[in-house]
């Protein structure tokens, strides 16, 4: 029994190591594919573009480790039913359960470590990304001087280059405007060729100006009106320019104003918040009727008020009036009904919005839990569906576990955007993948099981042929 076990276990890591390697390498390359034009051509150093890639890898583990179970899982027990090693043990009278046992201990120690890794590390690595990605993002381009292009790169000029050499430090027809401290350009420089380069620790840009001539108009003397009566002109064999580049390094935003998102918090983080929240707008809610009451005037209202008898009365009272008390007692109602919705809309919209934030917060609470009966569920439908089909490699097995986790992806997409609408329960939107797929894990289960023809063809026709009969009988 324990060499069953063992062939079991090493037929799993394998699969399941290389198939968490390529799913993990396909979503890198997905996020490269999405931000290449946030992180190129923006001088970072290597190690910065390395230390994002790992962080996107670790938010990757919460959809490539359910995938990764169900593909290994579908490879193991297909590549032992292609080989006939499970007709092998059927024939040593061990059941498939009593084989899938060792598995489910490996996938349940998988799940356990899931639900860690998503409660302590995951919220870490969201912090550390979304805060570095957001920074990468809003960096300045490090091609400081585009061809025939007015780059505003530097604070206070306006340069444009016409043409650069392959090597980009050789530049031609060179045009600097220069804001004063009103804002107007009022210097213009102009080159027929330079050299650039930057000094020592990236910290200014050096502009070598050469053949060009230079334009200011400085304020006039006592002048009160017309502040540009002068022009000065400098002719210059070589002149050089400096900018400072300190705009251009990666500036690090601080972590803490990113902590309150609800992917950056622990489960204890975010049942603290959902609860706390929840005593606010409660509180909010209780406090509408003291907000109302004071329009309230003429009328004690019951605590059922039926409405006919109150219209009725009302009747009543307005007929007892003369024309004027009427229109008067009217157009006061009218203005407090008026200002009745005014204060409700405000307090509806607030409620609204903070009950979206709570159902926001709250789904983040399920989803620490979901990874893990994910990583399961999908066992439960990996390993029977492998002994049914009984293919292994990367072919068949790839196209059943795509199709399969597209279905638990949707699904559980559409249950929590209908949570975070408020359609549904927040712990049914958030389950309901698992709801739906367990069954289908157990089915198939059942099926394997019993040596059950899942894909006869043959067996559905004779089911089909034989509910036709009756009907025609």
């Amino acid at each position: 029994m324990k060499k069953i076990h063992l062939l079991l276990l090493k037929s799993f890591i394998r699969p399941f190591a290389v198939t968490l390697f390529i799913v993990m390498f396909v979503l890198l390359m997905l996020f490269l594919f999405k931000y290449i034009d946030d992180l190129i051509g923006k001088g970072f150093a290597w190690y910065t573009i390395l230390e994002l890639m790992m962080y996107n890898s670790a938010t990757n583990v919460a959809m490539a480790l359910p995938l990764s179970v169900l593909l290994s899982t579908i490879m193991t027990y297909g590549a032992l039913g292609e080989n006939y090693e499970l007709v092998a043990i059927k024939a040593a009278g061990i059941s498939l359960r009593r084989a899938m046992y060792p598995m489910i201990v490996i996938v349940s120690v998988l799940a356990t470590a899931a639900f860690f890794f998503s409660d302590y590390m995951l919220p870490v690595a969201n912090l550390k990304y979304f805060s570095l990605l957001y920074d990468a993002r809003k960096q300045k381009s490090a091609d400081l001087l585009p061809e025939k292009i007015f780059s505003t790169n530097f604070p206070n000029y306006v340069i444009r280059v016409n043409r650069k050499d392959p090597d980009g430090q050789r530049l031609y027809d060179i045009v600097i405007y220069e804001k004063n401290p009103a804002g107007n350009n009022t210097t213009v420089t102009w080159a027929k060729e330079g050299i650039m380069y930057r000094t020592m620790g990236d910290k200014m840009l050096v502009l070598k100006l050469k053949n060009g001539v230079r334009y200011e108009e400085p304020p006039a003397d006592n002048a009160s009106y017309n502040l540009q009566q002068r022009l000065m002109r400098f002719r210059f064999a070589e002149r050089e320019q400096r900018f400072d580049l300190s705009s251009f390094k990666l500036a690090r935003t601080d972590e803490n104003e990113f902590k309150q998102a609800s992917q950056m918090m622990n489960l204890k983080q975010l049942k603290f918040f959902v609860d706390s929240s929840q005593k606010q707008v409660d509180s909010n809610v209780a406090l509408n009727f003291r907000l109302i009451s004071p329009y309230i005037k003429y009328f004690s209202l019951p605590a059922k008020p039926k409405f006919k008898k109150f219209i009725a009365a009302d009747k009543d009272v307005l007929k007892s009036m003369t024309p004027t008390n009427q229109l008067m007692a009217l157009s006061n109602a009218s203005s407090e009904v008026r200002s009745v919705k005014d204060i409700l809309k405000n307090r509806s919209e607030r409620y609204e919005a903070d009950a979206m934030t709570i159902r926001r917060y709250a789904s983040e609470v399920q989803k620490k839990y979901t990874l893990s009966a994910a990583c399961i569920a999908l066992f439960l439908i990996g390993a029977p569906l492998g002994a049914i089909i009984r293919k292994g490699g990367l072919g068949l097995p790839v196209v059943i576990s795509v199709v399969f986790f597209l279905i638990y992806y949707i699904i559980s997409t559409i249950g929590e955007k209908s949570v975070r609408a408020g359609n549904v329960s927040t712990f049914f939107g958030m389950w309901v993948a698992i709801i739906v797929l367990t069954p289908i894990g157990l089915f198939l289960s059942y099926k394997a099981a019993t040596d059950s023809a899942l894909f006869d063809m043959e067996a559905y026709k004779r089911v089909f042929n034989k509910i036709f009969k009756r009907k025609e009988a």
